[in-house]
């Protein structure tokens, strides 16, 4: 049984090729019965978020497989095969099962050490596991890995400080406004990465904070834990004539704003200004706002040299996190050979 991996990340490619490749999570069931019936893997599962998408695989026999798989994303993305397969990445074992490990641990995040990554990784596996796509192989893979992620959190530094995407929108937002907690905020998206934003905006003093989502009862209940004001999306129009800071990260498959919505809007402003942060992958903000006069839009990929300030900060856990990741990698490899030397014994004896 071989363990393979292809994939991009924010290191391989833009944004731009990212959102084509990017799964919605209504989209996840279908992907996975089609890798196993028609790719050919016996267990698979997908990873997608802002930064990534990876499809991990366990086949007997990996002839081929590689090529089927960038077919597939070509297909799924409507992208070039030959343009996509310049930015894809693709591994076996054990390269394939230590990318997994810092993955999950976010040593490969564009964020060093950020926590939103572990909560996207079970996710996964528990999208697959219900999906009844997994098996013994990538079962021990999967939650060996989240082991090793915990070990990594619990045993260094590597999560101290604004070690994610939301917090670090939030520092970028504050460069642009000096009295950040003067401001009004306008949060489209409450999952894991709008929660984490919202803790960040609270910490820094801000006092008015809107939330909308697609589900209004999640809005609410983030909005009460951290005292901010939950709105309906179709408010969104309204709003933009009173915010300052908009901060979305959703997993919508078309623009929430467009420009059409913001031109007339800044003229009602008197040209005040208006910071637009775009964690969406696909993008939640059309690109050519960022045009327009006294607008600052910015998506997960401008965030890059902030990003490189923090995770200078933390380059110190990153070794020790590694040693402990080179460990619990070992760990799992010899567990996975021993299993595969005795299928294999088991064969023979039964070929015998």
């Amino acid at each position: 049984m071989h363990i393979v991996l292809v994939g991009v990340n924010h290191k391989s490619a833009p944004i731009e090729l990212r959102e084509r490749l990017a799964f919605r999570p209504e989209q996840i069931p279908t992907a996975l019965n089609t890798l196993q019936r028609d790719i050919g893997l016996d267990e698979v599962a997908i990873l997608s978020t802002c930064n990534r998408v990876e499809i991990y695989g366990a086949v007997a026999d990996s002839n081929g497989t590689m090529e089927r798989l960038y077919q597939f994303l070509s297909e799924h993305s409507g992208l070039d095969r030959e343009e996509l397969a310049r930015r894809l990445y693709s591994y076996t074992e054990p390269q394939s099962v230590h990318h997994l490990f810092a993955v999950a641990s976010g040593l490969d995040s564009m964020v060093i050490g950020e926590a939103e990554v572990l909560a996207q990784v079970k996710q996964a596996y528990a999208w697959a596991r219900e999906c009844q796509a997994t098996g013994k192989v990538l079962n021990a893979l999967f939650q060996r890995a989240l082991n090793a992620a915990k070990a990594v959190r619990s045993e260094t530094a590597i999560g101290r400080g604004g070690t994610s995407i939301g917090a670090v929108s939030v520092e970028l937002a504050g460069k642009i406004f000096k009295q950040l907690s003067e401001t009004v905020v306008l949060l489209i998206g409450a999952g894991k990465n709008g929660e984490v934003t919202l803790k960040r905006l609270t910490e820094r003093g801000v006092r008015d904070v809107r939330i909308m989502n697609r589900s209004p009862e999640r809005a609410a209940h983030l909005a009460c834990e951290y005292g901010a004001t939950p709105l309906a999306l179709e408010q969104l129009p309204a709003q933009l004539r009173e915010v300052d800071i908009i901060i979305s990260s959703t997993s919508a498959p078309a623009y929430l704003l467009r420009l059409a919505d913001i031109a007339p809007t800044m003229r009602a402003r008197h040209q005040q200004p208006l910071c637009l942060v775009d964690l969406g992958v696909p993008r939640n903000i059309e690109p050519a706002i960022g045009a327009l006069e006294n607008v600052y839009l910015f998506d997960i990929d401008s965030l890059q040299g902030l990003v490189e300030q923090s995770n200078e900060q933390r380059q110190e856990a990153v070794g020790h996190s590694q040693r402990i990741l080179d460990r619990k990698v070992e760990l799992f490899l010899s567990w996975w050979r021993e299993g595969d030397s005795h299928e294999l014994a088991g064969r023979h004896r039964n070929s015998g």
